[in-house]
């Protein structure tokens, strides 16, 4: 799907979409705001945005890569990543802010200028899976309405737009399924869909922004619908999952 122009170029759209709401709501955040607790344990918004940042610069380094067939520049490593996240947290709002935005802004640029054919080019996440070019976009698009939430400051899995949930949701259960997580079916009652995922667990019912929530560690499993006695719901595993199909870990 990923191949033809007019897929890619959907998908870069949600990429500048999300990127755009979630400025806008660090944007009224203020320095107070940043300095204040997020979603996420130990992290206060700062971190969130600057986590947001590193991401779009490594999938900028992976672009540039996939285009040119040469690696732009030594990577950052797990532990320069989280030493640069620690750093740019502390920064003042305004510097923290707009180093956000110039991160996001040279993403969108290098989707721009990709060309073609190197969309099919195979590259390789920090955590080791390997998948074409284009799925950066798509993992650009979840970082962002994801940690959107995890800045705590209004947005909500409710308000996550439906085409994003769809494919998100998809992806998820085809990763979770692949890897026999015990749920036996999950039913989105909103998007009129049903996923046999696992022979074994209990059934689930809910909004398919709920479904994804919790899945992602952002909803808590009460507001999940099983059909066996209360607190059996399986515990989701860490996300994101590697994705599926399986284009497997880099070799050598």
């Amino acid at each position: 799907m990923f191949g033809r122009r007019s897929a890619v170029e959907d998908m870069a759209g949600q990429a500048a979409r999300s990127g755009a709401r979630f400025l806008r709501t660090a944007d009224a955040l203020g320095d107070a705001g940043l300095r204040g607790p997020s979603g996420l344990a130990t992290w206060t918004r700062g971190h969130v945005l600057a986590h947001v940042a590193r991401s779009a610069d490594a999938y900028v380094w992976m672009l540039r890569l996939a285009r040119t067939g040469a690696e732009p520049g030594p990577r950052a490593d797990a532990a320069a990543m989280a030493r640069a996240v620690e750093e740019g947290a502390a920064l003042p709002a305004a510097e923290l802010l707009a180093g956000t935005r110039r991160s996001l802004d040279r993403f969108a640029e290098e989707v721009r200028t990709m060309p073609g054919p190197a969309w099919d080019t195979m590259v390789t996440a920090l955590a080791g899976w390997r998948h074409p070019a284009w799925y950066v976009l798509c993992r650009c698009v979840r970082e962002l309405e994801t940690h959107h939430v995890d800045l705590a400051a209004g947005y909500r899995t409710a308000d996550w737009p439906e085409a994003y949930v769809a494919w998100a949701l998809e992806e998820t259960l085809a990763a979770l399924a692949a890897r026999g997580f015990p749920l036996s079916r999950v039913t989105a009652a909103d998007h009129d869909r049903t996923w046999e995922v696992s022979p074994d667990g209990p059934a689930v019912t809910a909004p398919g922004h709920v479904l994804l929530g919790w899945l992602s560690g952002r909803t808590p499993a009460a507001r999940i619908t099983g059909d066996g006695p209360s607190g059996t719901l399986p515990v989701p595993p860490p996300w994101p999952q590697p994705p599926v199909p399986g284009w497997g870990p880099e070799s050598g």
